[in-house]
């Protein structure tokens, strides 16, 4: 069995996952970008019993476009947003896929391609969804 840990800059808040993500996912909209400071955010998804956090989070809810609450959940010393829980996905936690210091599997798909920047390409072969990814099942 794998085992992935990620970290924040300052490295005072980690999380450690048992076990690869069920998926990894590439998302474009405006909030992840503010998040990120980057054009687009990549996140991989843990089931939360993977997981087992050291260090101190503070966390910021918001209520997404789609109308359902994620809270992210960051470093109050280096200020990383480190990992989020979301509505739509209670069994799971997004991490931030920089945050890793090894080598997890390839995005599934690309969601809110309508908040694309236009110089930004990803793989032909990755299934694109103009706003947040289909519901899970």
């Amino acid at each position: 069995m794998s085992t992935h840990q990620a970290s924040c800059q300052c490295k005072d808040l980690s999380a450690t996952f048992d076990g690869d993500p069920d998926f990894v996912i590439v998302c474009n909209c405006r909030a992840c970008q503010k998040r990120t400071g980057a054009p687009f955010g990549t996140g991989a998804y843990f089931r939360k019993t993977q997981m087992q956090v050291t260090g101190e989070a503070r966390g910021w809810g918001r209520t997404a476009e789609t109308g359902r609450a994620l809270e992210n959940f960051f470093c109050p010393t280096c200020g990383t947003t480190l990992y989020w829980t979301l509505e739509m996905r209670p069994d799971h936690v997004g991490v931030a896929f920089g945050a890793f210091d090894t080598k997890l599997p390839d995005p599934v798909r690309v969601i809110w391609t309508e908040e694309q920047h236009y110089w930004v390409a990803f793989p032909d072969d990755l299934p694109r969804f103009p706003k947040g990814s289909p519901e899970p099942r």
